[in-house]
């Protein structure tokens, strides 16, 4: 019953969604046989769509699975954003300005002080929320803007392309950049480390205990605490691991698609990670879906606006509609419930 009762949840949302892209085509003025049909095209027509739904989803999972990981342990991480930022600037720092590391050693380095400068990142917010009882939305929050700005002026200053008048880094090398794993598309390899990410923190919550002590954390902090289970330690790892994976993010964008730091670099993919979080449920598996699926969206939506001139906007519309539905759904299951306690 309840598996019956998930999938008409399921199928009542696609109507719904369908329902409303229909509508929003047709004030577009456009077919929405004709729209749906190059939708579908600009996905499944061809390698390069392929490819570019695996690039587009790679930084989505690893963001994704970071904001995942801490909503497990009850740590509302909104700063996948300046996290993605801080990665992005340290896998800069270190592509460029350490040229005397041999490719493959310069690689990871960047990796693990993207990883780094992300995870230290979203410590902040996890400091002042056990010191000073501060909430970690709005410290998280705040701390986007700043990593975001700083970014501007690393641009402008310190990182900023010598050779150019363009507020961006110079290119970075290609021995020190991520290798294209299908010329000529764009897929890289850093699609495999978005898919290590999801292997890795699915083991650590489900095969561990300090993923069982995580989730009981996130569960109820009074029970954990009764317990003898750490509720700031629990809080500051998942905390450390969330920016971290953001960071990853960060750094994958620029050595693996840009090939240089630039402003807007994330495309407020960091912002998108909580959505993907909250649709997957917070699970590992379900964040590497559902971020494919958004990536999938996103390139059959510009197929549609490069042919038929509809808005790509619409599939960010159709997404909140379906993070609305999803939580009016639960609200609904739990008002029903409720009532039927007090009929009884």
């Amino acid at each position: 019953m309840e598996n019956k009762k998930k999938l008409l949840d399921i199928l009542w949302i696609a109507i719904l969604s369908i329902v409303a892209g229909t509508i929003m085509i047709l004030l577009c003025g456009a077919n929405p046989l004709e729209a749906y049909a190059l939708f579908f095209n600009g996905i499944f027509g061809n390698v390069n769509g392929i490819s570019e739904i695996l690039v587009k989803a790679t930084p989505l999972v690893l963001t994704g699975i970071g904001c995942a990981v801490a909503f497990k342990t009850g740590f509302f991480n909104i700063g996948a954003e300046g996290q993605f930022y801080m990665g992005a600037i340290a896998a800069a720092m270190v592509s460029l300005k350490l040229t005397e590391i041999p490719g493959t050693a310069r690689i990871l380095l960047s990796i693990l002080a993207g990883f780094f400068c992300g995870g230290i990142w979203a410590l902040i917010a996890a400091y002042m929320k056990s010191k000073f009882g501060i909430s970690e939305i709005i410290v998280t929050i705040m701390l986007n803007y700043i990593a975001i700005n700083f970014l501007g002026i690393a641009v402008r200053t310190f990182l900023m392309d010598p050779a150019g008048a363009v507020p961006q880094s110079a290119r970075i090398d290609r021995d020190a950049s991520l290798s294209f794993i299908m010329p000529p598309t764009t897929l890289h390899t850093g699609i495999f480390l978005a898919i290590a990410a999801v292997i890795i923190v699915w083991m650590l919550m489900e095969k561990t205990k300090y993923g069982y002590e995580m989730k009981v954390v996130g569960f109820t902090k009074r029970a954990a605490k009764c317990n003898g289970i750490s509720v700031m330690k629990n809080i500051v790892f998942s905390a450390f691991l969330s920016g971290g994976f953001a960071g990853m993010a960060g750094v994958i964008e620029v050595i693996g698609v840009q090939k240089k730091l630039l402003e807007g670099i994330s495309s407020e993919c960091g912002y998108t990670a909580v959505l993907i979080a909250l649709i997957a449920g917070n699970r590992p598996w379900g964040v590497l879906g559902v971020a494919i699926a958004f990536a999938a969206m996103q390139v059959g939506a510009n197929s549609m606006q490069r042919q038929l001139g509809i808005p790509s906007a619409i599939v960010s519309i159709l997404i909140g509609l379906v993070v609305l539905l999803i939580l009016g759904r639960k609200l609904f299951h739990v008002s029903l419930f409720k009532r039927k306690d007090r009929e009884v």
